[in-house]
């Protein structure tokens, strides 16, 4: 059967690899799914970030910037780099990025001219503490473990270097928290199946509860190394903060 994007009959087919939207997996199974998918809605993907996020997605990574911290001329890596919305932003500081991602669909749609490399940031080819930040948009969760990954962030960065990680979430206030729901878990699903790949954006919704709970999460960073951590919640968001001592 051939697969029509936004056919919720139909399974994402990538590389002969099924994404199904209702199964969350684990391990090596995670990250081929997690590839294909990406592979999948590349060429879609920063216009369906702009209308889901209703262009917050933007704002939320200059806030990001701001907080990253890191003096001009310094190397940023960015993770998960994708289409290389965080790399432009890098540049425009003064700070030289370099951007690694698992899925080749993103890096070839990517609108940057910062080197990039494809690579699973679990296992970066860096030599250890040579970069002075290290930025990541929106892929936290979709990783196969984060305590090992915050180990290899730690590894790479050089003492005093910065973190700055966004990711989804659910707002604190509990009107907040409901509507968001509704249009997360509802709303967000369909404008990616008119858009792009309906699956995806059933899936991408549900792998919010990969996400531990930040004093789970800020554990792993102070075991991994860092200090001065900090977590501000937007509507839909969090940004995530440290120093690598």
């Amino acid at each position: 059967m051939t697969h029509r994007p936004g056919d919720a009959a139909s399974p994402i087919l990538q590389d002969g690899v099924t994404v199904d939207p209702d199964h969350l997996p684990s391990g090596d199974e995670k990250r081929r799914q997690v590839r294909s998918m990406f592979d999948s809605i590349a060429p879609r993907y920063d216009l369906v970030n702009r209308i889901m996020s209703f262009g917050l997605d933007v704002r939320w990574r200059k806030a990001a910037m701001k907080q990253l911290g890191v003096s001009g001329g310094g190397t940023v890596v960015d993770l998960a780099c994708g289409t290389g919305d965080f790399c432009r932003e890098i540049q425009k500081a003064g700070l030289l990025p370099v951007g690694l991602d698992l899925s080749m669909g993103m890096l070839a749609e990517a609108r940057t001219d910062a080197p990039l490399v494809h690579a699973d940031i679990l296992r970066m080819p860096l030599p250890d503490g040579t970069v002075d930040g290290a930025t990541c948009g929106f892929a936290l969760r979709n990783l196969v473990e984060l305590p090992g990954f915050f180990d290899e962030v730690a590894r790479v960065l050089r003492p005093g270097g910065r973190i700055a990680f966004l990711d989804a979430s659910e707002p604190e206030n509990r009107i907040l928290r409901w509507g968001h729901g509704i249009y997360f878990n509802r709303v967000v699903p369909v404008i990616g199946g008119v858009l792009s790949e309906g699956r995806a954006y059933r899936y991408l919704p549900k792998s919010l509860v990969y996400l531990p709970p930040w004093d789970e999460m800020k554990a792993s960073l102070e075991d991994a190394g860092f200090a001065d951590l900090g977590r501000k919640v937007f509507t839909g968001a969090q940004l995530i903060t440290g120093t690598r001592r």
